[in-house]
């Protein structure tokens, strides 16, 4: 991290948070209803350039590519963390952060703020104009990139200002929708943008006329209700522990329709810049912030996967070099040199990968493993074997995969290089056993967890999902953080579970706030279980 980016940003957080729209600063919600595009009935002509300029902005906002420092703070010093990817090296606030549980909520109020400024006030303000100027394509556009971006803060938050966005009340606050009122209303959407969509995508004469303005899939109708069915498949299964007779609802309904399901790479939601370089590349490899974190080294190492190299690079400190070397969570870190030579992430490029064909066999293999109706599927072990083979596949090395899928190897130990307390030994009851080779006679568990742990070696490096996934899972088995700094709230041994609400909203918007921790159903602290985070 640039360190005057990092303290500055702690600087203004109470002084200019307030200020952005969706940001918690619920008198200004109403700003959504005037249109920040200026978009009048000339402009709706030609190449739709007006109209179409937020799109770009919702999508490049799920993911923050620039500037660097605010996904740093989004997502880099959370969910890249949290989910066993990634670790810094540099120890911030004296070790005094959320890679020990202590959390920073100056950072962690981002999550909230960059989702609601970056893509729902967008979004909402071309579903609005789009209603009054009868364009049901990008109507429909906008509902599954809001879907796309909430869900990912309610997994952070639990309840969000959802259903509710734009419309205040008498005393000035806005009403969350706890998370399960949250999930209902994506399906509503998801629904809604299907019906709108679906004529265009039938259509072999709709123009492109998103295609200037859409980062993935260059305005293809049929590839957009792909991905919008993947999406109800991935919130379904998410739901699974928590309303099992709606996920398999949503489920089966993503599952058979027409258009079908993102089931190959080349359908692949991957949001592609075009100009600015992967946050993670720039945080990783030129500011030396973000390192391989201490689980994946042992998965992908102790398996010899083919994506090692696709995803890090060797350390280059004399100790280990040539090794591919991660940083366990939590540890004390003596000064901001000792494990910076250790791997970095690779290269990113300008794509980020959002929802893939190797998420959604993975999803199609639970969704089997629980006895949904899974048409033309013959068994949980071939959705299995796709996914990891549609994961390769993905990053150039399918070449390996008949080696790979009946591999009976084992995450490796881990041992830090500098401290030995630091290892997680032979033997050690938090070392994975799981291997890659299918165990058809493995019990329903032991099954998941295969699923589980392919799949979240398959979502790198999309954290916010994988972290999510571990947590309603409990897979794959991850190194919990040796110093634990939360005051006794998360019990040794044990995991985050979801980051406080945000400062701004407590600030701005109290009564909401207030009726957020009640739909909550526990504490506003970081082990409070989230709606379908069931034991």
């Amino acid at each position: 991290m640039k360190r005057n980016y990092i303290f500055f940003n702690l600087f203004l957080c109470a002084a200019l948070i307030p200020c952005f729209i969706g940001g918690g600063c619920t008198k200004r919600f109403e700003d959504i209803n005037t249109d920040p595009y200026g978009l009048s009935e000339s402009d709706l002509k030609g190449d739709f350039a007006l109209y179409g300029a937020p799109f770009s902005q919702m999508q490049l906002g799920v993911h923050l590519f620039a500037p660097e420092w605010q996904y740093q703070l989004m997502q880099n010093l959370n969910a890249d963390i949290f989910s066993g990817y990634m670790m810094t090296p540099t120890p911030f606030a004296n070790n005094v952060n959320n890679s020990s549980y202590a959390m920073m909520d100056g950072w962690n109020n981002n999550t909230w703020v960059l989702a609601y400024d970056n893509v729902m006030s967008p979004a909402q303000a071309v579903i609005d104009r789009a209603k009054k100027e009868k364009y049901a394509n990008f109507e429909a556009w906008a509902m599954i990139l809001k879907v796309l971006s909430l869900h990912r803060v309610s997994d952070v938050f639990g309840p969000v200002v959802y259903t509710n966005f734009g419309k205040i009340n008498a005393d000035g606050s806005v009403t969350y929708d706890s998370q399960q009122e949250a999930y209902t209303a994506f399906f509503k959407d998801l629904d809604d943008a299907q019906a709108k969509l679906k004529p265009y995508a039938l259509s072999a004469d709709s123009a492109k006329i998103f295609k200037n303005f859409d980062l993935s899939y260059a305005g293809d109708y049929k590839k957009w209700m792909k991905l919008l069915n993947s999406l109800r498949l991935r919130l379904a299964v998410r739901i699974a522990k928590a309303d099992a007779a709606k996920g398999k609802t949503e489920a089966e309904k993503a599952m058979s329709n027409e258009f079908g399901l993102i089931e190959n790479n080349e359908d692949d939601f991957i949001i592609n810049s075009k100009t600015l370089n992967n946050p993670i590349s720039v945080i990783s490899n030129s500011w030396g912030d973000i390192k391989m974190g201490a689980p994946i080294e042992s998965y992908l190492t102790g398996y010899n996967d083919p994506r090692l190299a696709k995803y890090f690079s060797p350390a280059t400190d004399p100790a280990v070099a040539g090794q591919y070397k991660g940083i366990r969570n939590g540890i004390d870190l003596p000064n901001d040199q000792l494990y910076r030579k250790l791997s970095n992430v690779a290269n990113l490029n300008t794509r980020m990968p959002m929802l893939t064909a190797a998420e959604v066999w993975f999803l199609k293999a639970e969704a089997k493993l629980r006895g949904w109706a899974v048409p033309e599927l013959a068994s949980v072990q071939e959705a299995y074997e796709k996914g990891i083979q549609r994961s390769l596949a993905q990053w150039g090395v399918e070449g390996q995969f008949d080696a790979y899928k009946n591999s009976t190897a084992k995450p490796a130990p881990y041992v830090d290089p500098f401290n030995a307390a630091n290892s997680v030994l032979a033997g050690s009851p938090i070392l994975s056993t799981v291997s890659p080779k299918w165990n058809d006679a493995g019990s329903a568990d032991q099954k998941l967890e295969q699923i589980i742990t392919q799949k979240w070696l398959a979502l790198f490096p999309e954290s916010q999902e994988a972290w999510t996934e571990q947590r309603r899972t409990g897979y794959p088995k991850l190194f919990p953080v040796v110093i634990n700094n939360s005051g006794g709230v998360i019990p040794a041994g044990q995991f985050i579970r979801r980051i406080n609400f945000a400062i701004s909203e407590k600030e701005t918007n109290q009564a909401g706030y207030q009726g957020a921790v009640q739909k909550l159903g526990g504490a506003d602290n970081i082990a409070t279980r989230l709606w379908w985070d069931k034991p």
